[in-house]
């Protein structure tokens, strides 16, 4: 028995937790995720959409770490993301590979930037203002699982099913508590009962036992009493009586 409410007690914990860590990182991915202008300690999250880096880095799905940064310290080689000016994904956030560094018919400084599955360059140079960051590390199929946590369905099984499941537990647990509590009131009114017809059945008996004595005091009593007898007349032996006046 003991070990079933150890055990149930873990799962439930288990629950509680699992399910306070789904609505954090909902919050948090929410708030922060696919966001430029939003950072988690010092990084900026971005989910990869496409498998345009799958080669060498990263793919689909996976979170990636930008770290922001002066650009001008950007080199050759490096991983950049930044927001694109390309007429097929404009206003998107891109994370693509620096080919080489340049200037855009502005003469603004930039870099030419490719993924390395196609290599294929990028439409546009990427000037300074449009870096977001630099690369640094990314996360394997969070972002498969955030695009998941979103849905109806991920809601469903990641958050809405441990909290049903996390009240349930609780609600069987009150309704043993409660049943324990009646029993136990059921058991005290018991002991209860059963001590008034104790109390009951020696008072009977006292008073029994009191009333024989009473009776035998009395019939002593009785017995000790001296008897009284009429004189008698030495002479003719009759008892001497007084005579009636």
């Amino acid at each position: 028995m003991k070990a079933i409410k150890v055990i149930r007690s873990v799962v439930v914990w288990l629950i509680v937790a699992l399910a306070a860590a789904m609505m954090v990182f909902t919050i948090v991915s929410v708030s922060t995720f696919d966001r430029a202008d939003r950072s988690l300690f010092g990084y900026k999250a971005f989910i990869i959409l496409t498998d345009s880096m799958s080669k060498t880095d990263f793919k689909a799905g996976d979170l990636a770490l930008v770290k922001e940064v002066d650009p001008s310290t950007l080199k050759e080689g490096d991983i950049i993301a930044y927001t694109s000016q390309n007429t097929t994904n404009y206003g998107e956030t891109v994370t693509h590979k620096i080919r080489r560094l340049t200037t855009d018919a502005n003469g603004q400084p930039g870099f030419i930037t490719y993924g390395t599955t196609t290599d294929t360059d990028d439409e546009t140079v990427v000037t300074y203002p449009y870096v977001i960051g630099k690369y640094s590390t990314h996360i394997p199929k969070i972002g498969t699982f955030f695009q998941f946590l979103k849905t109806t369905p991920g809601y469903i099984v990641c958050i809405l099913i441990p909290f049903l499941v996390l009240i349930l537990l609780e609600g069987v647990r009150c309704i043993r508590l409660f049943r324990k509590y009646k029993s136990e009131q059921q058991e005290e009114l018991q002991a209860e009962r059963e001590k008034l017809e104790a109390d009951r059945a020696e008072t009977q008996r006292m008073m029994q036992e009191l009333l024989a004595m009473k009776e035998q005091l009395a019939g002593q009593a009785a017995a000790a009493a001296p008897e009284t007898t009429a004189p008698v007349n030495p002479t003719s032996g009759e008892e001497i009586t007084d005579p009636v006046r």
